[in-house]
């Protein structure tokens, strides 16, 4: 029985108390009871203070309706034992046949199983990483790579319809900066001051140059723009390489130079005058976000004509909800901090709901730590750390598993040598190295050629403390995907992923599935090995929400 269903049998209850005169409830019986697990296990398999919540309501003693739901719930099949304790919480144990079921549950839905329609029929549009394309993507754009992939599986998990974008930042100054760094490269000078250093910056120089022979001897201005397109379009080839490699693809690359050529953001500028947003001071063309909550307002058009950088956010914005995206999510890096409240204000400006149609996440920094020291140079890409990097010391998986692991609101130290390791002190290995048992188990039956089909399986044998431990913890997966999806929140999935593969240790460590020696195979094995397939296949799911691997063999 999974925490859905147990909610479904309460409702049930609740609605014969109320038919029978015993409930009276002003706005009916609820559709849905939350059910969670006790602190304290021996309070049972689940608790829920429903009593609490609707006592006052129906003009009850709390502790009194607890009973008479208590009462109802003792006579279903799947509830061995309900209990009420302090006021009126209600501490349920399931029985076994019924808890066993989830493995029946888990096997029927496959890879599906623990999907939900929590933002089904909603268009998400899901920006992240958007590096500029002046040099490799650094360690905190790997951060949001990892994050931002594993949170657009979720909300796909969760129903939503996912177009993954990258914002190309081809525009502006720090383009200028970079096709100058290659310019000097080229011509054996020094790079610029406020220029890009590194080695790919010579690389890309020198292709430049072994393309168009006399690339560095043109007049500057001409130089310039001919480094400037031939860089940014190998970096941002490689940028795309990068990130394919690591596991991450992007349906839409939307070019910034794109909205100031097209007239988007004049049309951005044209709606907020519509919408009587807009006012003229000093010359300068304003946006009214004080408004709303920002902390002043902000210049949209330059006394001296010039878009302001805010026009192109205006623009980018609108263009995401011309093409039917309802929420339009964007991660960012901590220096973008005091960017949030400008970007909410603009939302709100343009009529729609801050936090709804526009969310912005925040990523803190990363730190990579080799023999307890950090690490801060990198051979090619000379100041950062790459993402290149980072998976040439640890491996795609247990990179994608290492950054996705942490809440992206707290800053993270990743001991290389730790998660390099083949031990269970890393938490990737431990969870892949459960997958392989789970599923060297099966193949070890297969081998034996016992069958432990559904049509043989007896859930009611899985009655041992441990196995109802490991059961619990399967039955917990599409809430917890479904939570991870709703608080943008990927290392939940990990964090369950661990707990999940602890519990099956444990249940192996203790349940024999296999036979030994001239040992008859029983129902008990076959339903153990149902429990076993069950269990690789939950472990296999949510390592897939994470974009990591599940090996069968290690």
């Amino acid at each position: 029985m999974t925490p859905e269903q147990l909610s479904d049998v309460i409702v049930s209850a609740l609605s014969r108390l109320a038919d029978e005169g015993r409930l009276s409830l002003p706005d009916g019986v609820p559709t849905q009871v939350r059910v969670e697990r006790p602190k304290v296990k021996e309070h049972g398999d689940y608790a829920t203070n429903i009593a609490l919540q609707l006592g006052k309501k129906a003009g009850l003693n709390p502790r009194d309706l607890a009973t008479d739901l208590a009462a109802v719930l003792g006579e279903h099949d799947g509830v061995s034992a309900a209990e009420v304790a302090g006021p009126g919480f209600l501490n349920l144990r399931v029985a076994a046949s019924a808890q066993g079921q989830v493995a029946e549950k888990v096997l029927q839905g496959g890879a599906s199983y623990g999907r939900s329609d929590l933002y089904a029929g909603q268009k998400v549009n899901l920006e992240f990483v958007s590096a500029n394309p002046t040099g490799p993507i650094h360690i905190g754009g790997v951060r949001w790579a990892a994050v931002g992939d594993s949170l657009g599986r979720l909300l796909s998990f969760a129903g939503a319809d996912v177009t993954r974008e990258y914002y190309f930042n081809d525009h502006g100054a720090q383009i200028d900066r970079f096709a100058r760094s290659l310019l000097a490269s080229a011509r054996g000078q020094d790079a610029p001051e406020d220029g890009y250093g590194g080695q790919y910056i010579h690389d890309i120089a020198a292709d430049v140059v072994a393309k168009h022979p006399d690339a560095a001897s043109l007049p500057d201005g001409e130089a310039v723009e001919l480094f400037r397109a031939e860089g940014v379009d190998q970096m941002f080839a490689e940028i795309k390489a990068s990130l394919h490699d690591f596991g991450v693809d992007f349906d839409v690359y939307f070019h910034e130079n794109d909205l100031h050529e097209s007239g988007a953001v004049d049309r951005a500028i044209a709606r907020l005058d519509e919408l009587g947003k807009m006012y003229e001071q000093d010359g300068a063309r304003w946006l009214r976000t004080s408004d709303y909550g920002d902390d002043k307002d902000r210049v949209v058009v330059k006394s001296d004509g010039q878009a302001a950088y805010i026009s192109g956010d205006l623009a980018y914005y609108l263009d995401k909800r011309e093409r039917g995206f309802d929420r339009c999510l964007i991660m960012l890096g901590a220096d973008h901090h005091g960017y949030v409240s400008r970007m909410l204000a603009m939302c709100a400006a343009f009529g729609d709901e801050p936090g709804v149609n526009l969310e912005l996440l925040i990523g803190q920094m990363v730190n990579l730590l080799r023999d307890g020291q950090p690490l801060r140079m990198s051979k090619r890409a000379g100041t950062v750390i790459s993402l290149e990097d980072l998976v040439e010391a640890i491996g795609v998986d247990a990179a994608r598993y290492a950054l996705a692991r942490y809440s992206t609101d707290s800053q993270i130290d990743l001991d290389l040598d730790l998660w390099a390791s083949t031990t269970n002190d890393n938490p990737v290995y431990y969870v892949q190295y459960a997958h392989a048992r789970l599923s060297s188990i099966l193949r070890n039956a297969a081998d034996l050629g016992i069958e432990h089909g559904l049509d043989r399986f007896d859930p009611g044998l899985l009655e041992h403390e441990k196995e109802g431990d490991l059961l619990r913890a399967l039955a917990s997966f599409p809430e917890v995907a479904a939570r991870a999806a709703e608080l943008r929140e990927p290392h939940r999935v990990a964090r369950y992923l661990e707990r999940t593969a602890a519990a099956f240790h444990a249940f192996y460590a203790v349940c024999r599935v296999l036979p030994q020696g001239d040992e008859d195979v029983s129902d008990v094995h076959r339903a153990r090995l149902v429990l076993v397939d069950a269990t690789r296949q939950v472990v296999a799911n949510g390592l897939a929400l994470l974009g990591v691997s599940a090996p069968e063999r290690m």
